[in-house]
């Protein structure tokens, strides 16, 4: 656009100061872009006007088509200079459509299909659409078909109704207070149960979608929903780790037992399913550990597990434990470094037995406690290797193992 051209000021948002394309008005009477506002009361979750700074007590947002075609003639008029005319936005979907098309899909497994393809559409098109399709009430459409869970309901020759449900619920995108209210409901329980029963007989596409469900359903929940997960639910989060289907799944998973193995007997049930082992053969993939958080992540949880007996008596039942664990140590993040000398420190205090002080001073573990009181390193990290070291320093300061620039940081 030529730099000499002057723009009328009410062509221009108040947020993004750029013509607007779609002007669209607030409750407060100002107009904004809707690109614009809708960044501004849903990304940012504000619900004041900009402008006025007065509360938008109506989310609704009504098209100002006058100030639309004045633009949009302003730029026709001024095209020889560059200004490109923008095409008239398509109309959001409304909510009474929506409703309709749910209702009807109640009549026919076709028209279920029918519905189900018309939704993938919609969300597709913009986030207007999914905030207008929460309001009519498709999150819980899609989970009650998630939780009937009827494989020979197909919806094309590649999935059942049930998988593309999934795949439409995750992309959703769901709000806080939906989530809450899918867990909430008579059937809260349900919701979590398929999920789970998806992770355990799902193709590779729904097991990872359905993980990634799961994760967002369980940050919203109470702690005694948590308390109460089944041991059938750790075994499946346990297998999506061990199976590896997919980069996200697998941090999904990760995020998960993060979340939950704090809460009463998690600990257990994630021991008894088997995550020790799994997380210790994570942190041993190369690939794995190509991005930080992966392990970060792999560590914390590992820490909790060996918060409990049964934790630590799996973990020194793996063989390359203790090696793995001292490796990463001052080799992935702060997080990790702390997280792993916290994993040592608990098998050191409870577990310390003549062969495995002797194992720990031959894998190196002395003289990485060592370094980590050396380098620049968190204050809580030192004193936990300051402590471990201590602990046993009968049996290892004088060892020949260690090196000499390494002996002089021993704690007296």
């Amino acid at each position: 656009m030529d730099e000499e051209i002057e723009i009328p000021p009410f062509f221009l948002c108040p947020i993004s100061l750029e013509i607007m394309k779609d002007p669209v008005i607030v409750s407060t009477g100002i107009t904004y872009d809707r690109d614009s506002i809708e960044k501004w009361l849903f990304s940012g979750k504000k619900n004041s006007c900009p402008v006025t700074k007065q509360d938008i007590t109506d989310a609704d947002l009504t098209p100002n088509h006058t100030l639309r075609r004045l633009i949009q003639s302003w730029c026709t008029l001024n095209a020889s200079y560059g200004v490109e005319r923008f095409p008239t936005p398509r109309s959001p979907i409304c909510k009474a459509e929506i409703e309709k098309l749910i209702k009807d899909s109640a009549s026919s497994h076709q028209n279920q299909v029918k519905c189900l393809k018309r939704l993938r559409q919609i969300v597709s098109e913009n986030k207007t659409n999914k905030r207008c399709l929460e309001a009519a009430g498709v999150p819980e459409f899609l989970a009650n078909i998630v939780s009937n869970n009827k494989s020979e309901n197909v919806f094309d020759s590649s999935m059942s109704l049930t998988d593309e449900a999934l795949s439409l619920l995750y992309h959703l995108e769901t709000s806080e207070s939906v989530l809450k209210n899918l867990l909430n409901n008579k059937k809260g329980s349900d919701i979590v149960k398929s999920l789970v029963k998806i992770m355990q007989r799902g193709m590779y596409e729904s097991r990872a979608y359905a993980t990634l469900l799961l994760m967002n359903i369980l940050e919203v929940a109470e702690p005694m929903q948590i308390m109460n997960l089944k041991p059938l639910v750790f075994t499946e989060i346990v297998h999506i780790l061990d199976d590896r289907i997919s980069h996200k799944a697998t941090k999904a998973a990760l995020n998960i037992l993060v979340n939950i193995c704090p809460w009463g007997r998690n600990r257990h049930k994630a021991v008894e399913a088997g995550a020790v082992s799994v997380m210790i053969d994570l942190l041993m993939d190369e690939s794995f550990s190509s991005d930080r958080r992966g392990p970060e992540m792999a560590m914390v949880v590992l820490d909790l597990l060996c918060q409990c007996a049964e934790g630590r008596a799996e973990f020194l039942n793996h063989g390359a434990a203790i090696a793995v664990v001292c490796k990463k140590i001052l080799r992935v993040s702060q997080t990790a470094s702390d997280r792993a000398v916290r994993v040592l420190l608990s098998v050191g205090r409870f577990c310390a037995t003549p062969a495995l002080l002797h194992e720990m001073l031959q894998l190196g573990v002395v003289s990485k406690l060592c370094l980590v009181l050396q380098v620049n390193c968190g204050s809580k990290t030192k004193e936990k290797a300051k402590e471990l070291l201590k602990l046993h320093a009968r049996v290892w300061k004088d060892s020949p193992c260690i090196p000499r620039n390494m002996i002089i940081a021993y704690p007296s």
